[in-house]
């Protein structure tokens, strides 16, 4: 593989110059340059990015931890971080920790190990670990997504859960239904209980009544939402809506209901939330709380990397606002 210093030899000058070329650091007459550009091209020349980053010290790569899921808002947002870094001209390394503490710890030691310029954790089951492994980098820059308390210093980028909650069922109640169920996410989990107090606030504010019997905790995946569902049918009638608490789950209980004959909206109107890619090509249409999931990942970069360049030095917390997204899967009852 050629060096500058082969470089510098076939253009007859020396290897600071072929550098400065090279990089781009200093001005180098054109005609010395177009020497040494011939004998880099001459010779196949390709800049090494390991001597660049340790020279630098900066890899220019950020490393990215999700938990697996089959919910596609994680590769939708992975989708704005991962065009973000492109467009910053930052390469992205993506982990999966599946759930899995060990398996987290090991993925950011690594990540670690490989110098990379910063983190962006996205690992919402694991709300609430204590990570030591910080205390072994205290300068990594470190940026938290969709997470509820922590114990290290970070950034964080989150979506207004509460008021997403709130907007959910005060669409519900604006259209006229007084019963309204709720299937939850994992309440140990921050933007789940924000969600259910949301949805609380708002039956509170309008005076409607809270029956236990419309309310079940499930998982966020499709088929806690269908089993929710069926549970919900077993305790007797059904309430007139319901909030599901994210799209995934929505999709699982308006599957069942179609099994079990129960027409959505016409008999069971339900909202959910995230508002997916898919969820406006479901039968029906969801009706659903938009989280702006690109924006969050461009978000989470823009703020890794302020920090990367010490134009920030405060820990921040950047708080995007949903909106309501009305399809076809809730019925006006007024």
């Amino acid at each position: 593989m050629a060096t500058m210093k082969d470089i510098a030899r076939l253009a007859g000058v020396s290897t600071s110059t072929v550098s400065h070329v090279i990089n781009k650091t200093r001005f180098v007459s054109e005609e010395i340059s177009e020497r040494v550009n011939s004998a880099a091209k001459e010779l196949n020349y390709a800049p090494s990015a390991l001597a660049r980053s340790l020279k630098m010290n900066r890899t220019r790569t950020i490393g990215m931890l999700v938990t697996t899921s089959t919910n596609p808002f994680f590769g939708e947002v992975v989708k704005g971080v991962e065009r973000s870094c492109y467009h910053q001209n930052y390469n992205l390394i993506l982990c999966n920790t599946e759930g899995d503490t060990e398996r987290m710890r090991a993925s950011i030691d690594t990540l670690l190990q490989k110098r990379v310029d910063g983190l962006i954790l996205m690992c919402s089951t694991l709300e609430g670990e204590k990570l030591d492994i910080f205390d072994q980098y205290p300068t990594i820059p470190v940026v938290v997504m969709d997470w509820g308390p922590i114990h290290f210093e970070s950034d964080k980028i989150q979506d207004n859960s509460y008021l997403g909650g709130y907007l959910a069922t005060k669409h519900l109640i604006e259209c006229g239904h007084r019963e309204i169920g709720c299937i939850t996410g994992p309440l140990n989990r921050h933007q789940a209980l924000m969600r259910y107090e949301g949805y609380k606030k708002a039956l509170k504010e309008y005076s409607l009544r809270l029956n236990p019997d419309w309310i079940i905790e499930s998982d966020f995946e499709c088929d806690g939402g269908a089993k929710s569902l069926e549970i919900l049918m077993s305790r007797g009638a059904l309430p007139s809506s319901l909030f599901v608490c994210n799209d995934m789950m929505a999709m699982g209980a308006i599957n069942i209901a179609h099994d079990k004959g129960v027409k959505v909206p016409e008999e069971l109107s339900i909202i959910g939330y995230d508002d997916i890619h898919i969820a406006k090509y479901m039968t029906p249409a969801l009706t659903t709380i938009h989280q702006p999931k690109y924006r969050l990942g461009k978000a989470a970069v823009e703020t890794l990397l302020a920090k990367i360049d010490k134009t920030t030095e405060v820990p921040d917390v950047v708080q995007l606002e949903p909106t309501l997204v009305v399809r076809n899967s809730v019925k006006s009852v007024l």
